[in-house]
């Protein structure tokens, strides 16, 4: 009984010393600049990216880091592609019934930008009637404008990536864009900043990103949210923040 129960006490810890050294595969989208982009160099960068590589460290885990395209990037968490998703995912029911999530690791609202010389001057159905408003397919931006733009009877255009939406406001091909809130304000610093402005934020709409996880991985989502809680308490989340953001987002 005693040898029996030692086999079992010792198959049970090496077990889960192999989970704790198993190599974790995170993806990111790769297209969400400044959370997660591709760099000329072939390489992924961003301010997800950066998370992933902390929280890893945190873990004193090994990890890979892809790209997976937005629409996809569920199902292939689900077909075990990966084991994570740190692509500044908003924590939503409809996606909690399909995957878990750990705690958050930042908070943002949506917003609305428009070209600088364009007569959109607010977020309400009323300031956006018989325009056309943009936005990325498959996000809680996305979900907003069908729900509450569309239904006003506003013609709301999808997009399969942050970038192309961008570029349409850019180029005239739509009147307004919703996004999350620190996408278009890195954007405005950047590309956009000659052409387009902030309208304002969309209330009640602030939402947290998380870390997607297959459900019942809860050992896994335990190791994130304690590197979460760590990295914010050290400091390191911080620094991380500062290199693109002038304000907290957790």
């Amino acid at each position: 009984m005693l040898a029996s129960t030692i086999f079992a006490m010792t198959a049970a810890f090496t077990s889960f010393a192999m989970a704790q050294d198993a190599e974790i595969r995170i993806a990111t989208e790769g297209a969400y600049p400044p959370f997660n982009y591709t760099d000329t160099d072939g390489s992924l960068k961003g301010f997800d990216v950066d998370i992933a590589n902390a929280l890893c460290e945190e873990m004193k885990a090994k990890c890979t880091i892809v790209a997976q395209d937005w629409d996809g990037i569920i199902p292939g968490l689900m077909a075990n592609k990966y084991d994570a998703i740190i692509a500044s995912m908003s924590i939503t029911e409809e996606r909690k019934q399909q995957i878990d999530f750990t705690n958050k690791y930042y908070t943002t609202p949506l917003s609305v930008i428009a070209p600088k010389d364009g007569e959109v001057k607010g977020v309400s159905v009323e300031d956006l009637k018989d325009k056309v408003v943009g936005a990325q397919a498959s996000t809680t931006q996305a979900n907003y404008a069908t729900d509450v733009y569309e239904k006003a009877g506003i013609e709301v255009k999808l997009y399969p990536t942050q970038e192309e939406a961008a570029a349409d406001l850019q180029n005239g091909r739509i009147d307004a864009l919703i996004s999350d809130k620190f996408v278009v304000v890195d954007w405005l610093n950047g590309d956009g900043k000659d052409c387009c402005a902030m309208v304002g934020d969309v209330p009640g709409t602030e939402t947290e990103a998380g870390i997607g996880i297959r459900k019942g991985e809860d050992e896994l989502k335990e190791r994130f949210n304690k590197a979460i809680d760590a990295i914010v308490a050290n400091g390191t989340y911080g620094k991380i923040v500062a290199n693109y953001f002038p304000f907290d987002i957790y």
